[in-house]
């Protein structure tokens, strides 16, 4: 798949991240939106990353923006200490992606680019900016002010008495984590560190993942195990046990221990949320529908299936944060869980679950081409729903297309925007009736992507 300019940024093979390309949106984003007081860029541990951040601080210089080298930072840091310097940002990294591919994710001074802005810089490819270069600086304070941020709201006893387990793997945030949890007063126990990298899915955590996750809690004794994608912007949370928390009941948590009365988040998260708060706003997939949903004002957080959460409003000592964050709904169910434990915490929640997988390696327009067979075809979805024991009661399509069934389960398939893989959500009232129907669509899926 060739690399593909949205919302979320530009993303693509390494291969094809050419200099040019990277020049031409690095410079049609300068052409096309506020930078400010110049760019800061930041960028995870991919092999490629240097490489391709030294290509965009050279687009930027020569197109005489002032730029600030903060070196190997999480995203959501980046973002904060950019956006408190009334400076734009570019954070290289490719996410939660394979390391063969990267990317680009673009910032203005007030926060992640929006439907608009990526409208304009997609109209202003081609741009050419001859004035005298600028100036490069450095900036390593980037992750002490995003640490203190926490440090400073919550206090050096948030998280005393608790010991958590740290999965560090390839993030580039393991070391500001650990350090994090550390200073919140939590003992910290440092699993699966790699030099090699890793690509960890937040939202759809592997099956070998998860055996590992039970397997260190069985050999540790842990109230919890933490980690975070590449770019530090989605949590993974864990109980005693190993079992993943979801990150959809990681935000709402956040969300009402934080006192927000509205939340925006996406068709696909859990139903739960509307129990929970006094307004529920349902968006498409993907943090700058989120943030839209956000222009709301008032007591307002958005948060998504994949965990990133966003502070809309004065919470707690913290500011407000419209980037999507990781280390929030991390500390906040924790300390939520102190004391009772993160089992009962989420037992306490409204009884709906979800369970999220992909099948991979599916060529976009296939999954595009299925899913449209089943939006049209009424005989080709039942057909479809019979492989899960399903008769359909209704259906929505704000995002892919989701159908809640006749005994209250709800199906969701879903192409991704970004990478070539099908998604699909499963819901239900039981953990394992949601797993059971994530398991049998999971392979009624695969089987017709493959025919």
């Amino acid at each position: 798949m060739p690399p593909k300019f949205g919302t979320s940024g530009l993303r693509g093979l390494v291969v094809e991240l050419t200099p040019a390309l990277v020049a031409d949106h690095v410079q049609a984003f300068i052409a096309a939106c506020p930078a400010g007081t110049g760019i800061w860029v930041g960028r995870d541990l991919r092999p490629s990353s240097p490489k391709i951040a030294g290509m965009v601080m050279q687009a930027a210089t020569s197109a005489g923006i002032p730029v600030v080298d903060c070196g190997d930072v999480p995203t959501p840091a980046l973002a904060l200490a950019a956006m408190n310097a009334g400076a734009a940002a570019v954070m290289i990294t490719g996410s939660h992606i394979p390391a063969d591919r990267n990317g680009l994710k673009f910032y203005t001074p007030e926060g992640e680019i929006t439907k608009d802005h990526e409208t304009a810089i997609l109209a202003a490819l081609g741009s050419k900016i001859d004035v005298k270069p600028a100036p490069r600086g450095h900036d390593i304070a980037v992750p002490i002010a995003y640490a203190a941020r926490y440090v400073d709201a919550f206090g050096g006893n948030a998280l005393s008495g608790m010991t958590i387990g740290v999965y560090t793997h390839s993030t580039v945030s393991r070391d500001l984590l650990m350090h994090i949890l550390e200073r919140l007063g939590a003992k910290v126990i440092e699993l699966g560190r790699s030099d090699k990298f890793i690509p960890v899915d937040t939202e759809a955590v592997d099956a070998e993942t998860r055996a590992q996750l039970i397997a260190w809690a069985a050999s540790h004794s842990v109230d919890a195990i933490v980690s975070l994608d590449g770019d530090g912007d989605r949590p993974l949370l864990t109980d005693a046990t190993g079992q993943v928390v979801p990150g959809d009941v990681l935000g709402q948590i956040t969300g009402d221990f934080l006192g927000a009365e509205i939340a925006v988040t996406p068709v696909s998260s859990n139903t739960g949320a509307e129990t929970i708060f006094d307004r529920v706003l349902r968006t498409k997939i993907g943090s700058p529908h989120v943030i839209a949903g956000m222009d709301c004002g008032g007591k307002v957080v958005g948060y998504e299936a994949n965990g990133g959460f966003l502070l809309g409003f004065a919470a707690n000592g913290l500011a407000p944060l419209m980037t999507r964050d990781a280390v929030l709904p991390l500390v906040a169910p924790l300390m939520v869980a102190k004391g009772q434990g993160v089992a009962a915490m989420i037992k306490a929640q409204p009884a709906r679950f979800t369970a999220t997988g992909r099948v991979e390696d599916v060529p976009t327009d296939v999954s595009l081409a299925f899913v449209a067979l089943l939006d049209t075809d009424l005989d080709a979805r039942a057909a479809f729903l019979a492989g899960i024991n399903g008769t359909e009661a209704a259906v929505d399509r704000t995002d892919g297309l989701r159908m809640t069934l006749t005994d209250g389960r709800i199906v969701h398939l879903r192409p991704s925007g970004n990478a070539p893989e099908c998604r699909f959500y499963a819901e239900a009232d039981s953990p394992d009736a949601a797993q059971a129907a994530l398991t049998q669509g999971l392979t009624a899926l695969t089987s017709e992507l493959r025919a």
